[in-house]
């Protein structure tokens, strides 16, 4: 094996990093290699088990070994995609929306997924055991011929609602309706409620999906600035009495791409506006199960009157389940379930009995607050990293999954973000989450996925060679000011 040194400045978990990637290098570890399990290389190197998982996360988000579950970690066997690149439709042109969601989805090999909106799959490996889905099958009152009710199991929709109710959201399963997920759950808020020609307003930055949502949709965008306690209101009010929206879209809990939150001063005086302006809100909430303490939401400040909220247990729990959930009043959810029926029909019965019996174990809470104390520590050696590589984090957020950091001044984003895709970097341009396009010199980063010193290395070359090729010109500048 090896030894770490204890006097080094370096931490332990970036030598068992360094020290695994040096014996993969030479060969000593083969590809397709068993690695010790956690705790069998923490008691061999005398550390704690959460130092290899951080030396583990680091290497299976730059691809060098795969998680397989119970049987363990193994080193990657390099071979490239199951499926051909030359067989593979791309569906959209390269810092789209639609592309970048497709490449979180096919995870590439080889590719670091930096600015994912994702957690890594090895995060998510125990939260749904091959047992509960056994025990989920086992719920089925007619095995794999069940149907799903429309609106979703009514077990599981009270098992949502107590969830909700837990967060101090006044809900019962009367006004709860399953999705495949946050996207749907726009999707339905689209079909039920606009029409070509409304207008909506949105924050920006904000969720790019929704904004190609919204213009498939025909609707007009209303962009209203995201500050780091919540919406400018100034700025909603004047869209609101000027173009009178149908229908306002918000984040109000660990904003992505931003990862800030609102104050409940800011949220109160949203709801006074919805009320004056006669104003719907949609409350986006996929990202508030990563918050680290106890938020405040507009569903429950507004009791739903006036608002549609929803959330989602696939970036939490499983994307594979791709279960969601939308809560509204029962006037509301009826017009939406219309359009899940029209769509999709319902969503599918085996996801649904699979989830309740995760919810019904008490695995969810459990779970959760592993990935808490994970993204606690991601979040620490992640903005530490981009710091040093010199990323400016000006506002960090509230917690969650995301970093909002700018380049310095002078620094071409957009060369930035396509260089690093060429060289197995995945990054998003903050352009990309601007309801209107404008040039922004941001990058969102998936603390998960930030870790990795590949990622810091190359930010570091990348700013100091813009750095001194902006000194040089100005150096130059000043040269021939003087000869003038």
């Amino acid at each position: 094996m090896f030894s770490l040194d204890r006097d080094s400045s370096t931490p332990l978990a970036d030598q068992i990093e360094q020290r695994l990637r040096a014996l993969m290098t030479s060969t000593q570890l083969p590809p397709g290699a068993r690695l010790n399990s956690i705790r069998q290389l923490a008691t061999r190197l005398g550390v704690s088990p959460n130092t290899v998982v951080a030396a583990y996360d680091r290497l299976v988000a730059d691809g060098l070994i795969d998680s397989r579950g119970t049987a363990g970690f193994f080193v990657a066997d390099g071979a490239a995609d199951a499926m051909p690149d030359a067989t593979r439709v791309e569906a959209g042109e390269e810092q789209e929306a639609v592309w970048l969601a497709q490449q979180a989805n096919d995870q590439k090999a080889g590719v670091l997924l930096a600015s994912s909106g994702a957690l890594p799959a090895a995060w998510l490996e125990d939260a749904i055991p091959a047992a509960t889905v056994q025990r989920g099958l086992a719920r089925a009152s007619a095995g794999m011929a069940t149907r799903c009710p429309p609106q979703g199991l009514p077990e599981l929709r009270e098992r949502i609602a107590a969830l909700m109710r837990s967060q101090g959201i006044a809900v019962d399963a009367r006004r709860v309706l399953t999705t495949y997920g946050g996207t749907q759950a726009i999707d339905l808020i689209c079909r039920a409620f606009l029409r070509p020609g409304d207008t909506v307003a949105v924050e920006t930055p904000g969720y790019f999906l929704l904004f190609d949502r919204l213009r498939q949709a025909g609707v007009r965008m209303l962009p209203v600035a995201r500050r780091p306690d919540g919406i400018d209101l100034e700025q909603l009010d004047a869209v609101c009495t000027q173009h009178r929206p149908r229908l306002l879209f918000l984040q109000s809990v660990l904003h992505n791409p931003t990862g800030w939150g609102s104050t409940a001063a800011n949220l109160h005086r949203v709801l006074m506006l919805a009320q004056r302006h006669d104003l719907l809100i949609a409350e986006d909430d996929v990202q508030g199960h990563f918050h680290p303490g106890v938020p405040t939401r507009l569903a429950q400040l507004s009791g739903l009157d006036r608002v549609i909220y929803y959330s989602s247990f696939c970036k939490a729990m499983s994307p594979a389940l791709r279960l969601g959930y939308m809560a509204a009043e029962p006037a509301l959810i009826k017009a939406l379930m219309r359009e899940k029926i029209v769509s999709v029909l319902t969503t599918p019965a085996l996801n649904e009995c699979v989830l309740l019996e995760a919810l019904a174990a008490g695995r969810w809470r459990k779970h959760l607050d592993r990935l808490q104390q994970r993204l606690a520590q991601a979040r620490g050696a992640a903005t530490q990293q981009l710091r040093e590589a010199g990323v400016l984090l000006e506002h960090p957020g509230e917690g969650g999954l995301f970093l909002w950091g700018a380049l310095p001044a002078g620094v071409d984003v957009d060369a930035v973000v396509k260089d690093a895709f060429r060289n197995g970097i995945l990054l998003v341009r903050g352009a990309t989450f601007a309801a209107d396009g404008a040039r922004d010199p941001h990058i969102r980063f998936n603390v998960a996925f930030a870790q990795p010193p590949r990622l810091a290395q190359y930010l570091r070359e990348q700013l100091s060679a813009a750095t001194s090729a902006q000194r040089a010109l100005e150096r130059a500048r000043q040269a021939g000011a003087a000869v003038r």
